[in-house]
């Protein structure tokens, strides 16, 4: 008898005949003698619709009330999914992120978890019930809702497998499971049966939208080896687990095109120590994750000024510019500038540690089909450039040609 914790993403809930779906896969497993958590997304398209709604109400919400707006899309599908349960006669329960132990730090929007302590979940399973845990939020100690930022039931899953130590975790989305590329942009790409922490995270990283990044640090971390794959049939599905000496064999694993990055300029920023330490602790503070970094050469004059150019996810692109345009005076720039029409691709793989010539061959690629490359950034096993958006599909399709067929 194992303890599965299984984890079913917007589109395996869209309406409610998913959800009578969901119920039924959940119950073969039951007629298997297994336990089962069971941890569920917002329906699809319900999250964006309630940012859309706050959005009309003021442009930038405070972020607590926006918490307790956000954490309704998972509530409302975990009481659905629990009926659909009733309906065919398995005992089951849902509970909210606080109900279910998930004790989170204090910041709102993209809280982190600090602790799990799921004394009523094995309370539940060991009363012979399914229970369904809202993914995406959980409870500061100070009692207020948080959630876990875009993504996040994926975290609620791969944490709640860890503090169970469940036998086996599964992420079910409406793919067969983690492609070479997004198959929607590149029609060609290949499903991988298994593929690293390591080479997820940067593919995570770089805009793949298979797994929240910061779940599959948390998976590295404890060490809970899950499978992505399909709800939508029973195929097997990509296994993400430590990395092996058999896929250094492999150079390139993942191209990833991400189309929801902006970037800023300051211009003109007084060339002296200090002042890019000052911009990047305000918007520390402020909770804004900062991607890439450029900073052009120095201009010699009697005060020598550069460029600053760095890339922010789109969402905080707004509370971004409000946190550099609170710096003015104190930094002394001249002028912010920002663009959205702008994409990430990358390239990704933990055999490109032992192969040389992957990023020229990259750039080659790029120019050869007349790409223009605005930032670069390497790790050990990734080349991420930003280029114009209206050219990122073409170059992706490009590029996984070049490297994967």
């Amino acid at each position: 008898m194992a303890l599965i914790v299984q984890k079913y993403g917007g589109t395996s809930v869209a309406n409610t005949e998913r959800i009578k779906n969901v119920a039924a896969r959940v119950a073969k497993y039951r007629e298997n003698g297994d336990r089962v958590v069971v941890v569920v997304s917002a329906m699809s398209g319900v999250t964006d619709n309630l940012i859309k709604l706050s959005r009309e109400i003021m442009p930038l919400p405070s972020e607590r009330e926006m918490d307790m707006l956000l954490a309704t899309g998972e509530q409302t599908t975990i009481a659905l999914a629990a009926m659909a349960l009733h309906a065919i006669n398995v005992p089951a329960v849902s509970l909210t992120g606080a109900q279910a132990g998930i004790v989170t730090d204090g910041v709102h929007t993209k809280a982190k978890i600090m602790n799990i302590t799921p004394k009523q979940v094995h309370g539940l399973l060991d009363g012979g019930h399914v229970v369904i845990v809202a993914g995406f939020q959980g409870q500061s100690p100070e009692g207020h809702i948080t959630t876990l930022g875009r993504g996040g039931s994926d975290l609620t899953a791969i944490a709640l497998a860890a503090a169970l130590k469940a036998d086996l975790c599964q992420i079910y989305t409406d793919v067969d499971g983690i492609y070479t590329t997004d198959p929607r942009v590149v029609p060609n790409a290949q499903k991988l049966d298994e593929i690293s922490y390591d080479e997820l995270l940067e593919l995570a990283g770089a805009g793949a939208k298979v797994m929240q990044l910061r779940s599959v640090e948390f998976a590295k971390k404890f060490g809970v080896i899950f499978e992505v794959r399909s709800s939508m049939n029973d195929n097997p599905g990509t296994i993400v687990k430590e990395e092996t000496k058999s896929m250094e064999d492999v150079v390139i694993r993942g191209v990833s095109l991400d189309k929801n990055q902006a970037k800023l300029t300051i211009v003109a920023v007084p060339d002296r120590p200090g002042v890019a330490s000052q911009i990047f602790t305000a918007l520390a503070k402020a909770a804004i994750n900062v991607d890439m970094i450029v900073q052009n050469v120095s201009r010699t004059s009697d005060t020598p000024v550069t460029d600053l150019s760095f890339t922010v996810d789109k969402a905080d692109l707004l509370k971004a510019q409000k946190v550099i345009e609170g710096l003015k005076q104190e930094v002394g720039y001249r002028e912010l500038t920002a663009n959205e029409a702008i994409g990430k691709l990358s390239i990704v793989g933990v055999g490109m540690r032992s192969h040389s010539g992957i990023a020229a061959k990259l750039f080659e690629t790029l120019a050869g089909n007349g790409v223009n490359i605005d930032m670069i950034s390497t790790s050990e096993i990734k080349v991420s450039v930003v280029i114009d958006i209206a050219k990122g599909e073409e170059a992706a399709r490009t590029v996984h040609e070049a490297f994967l067929e």
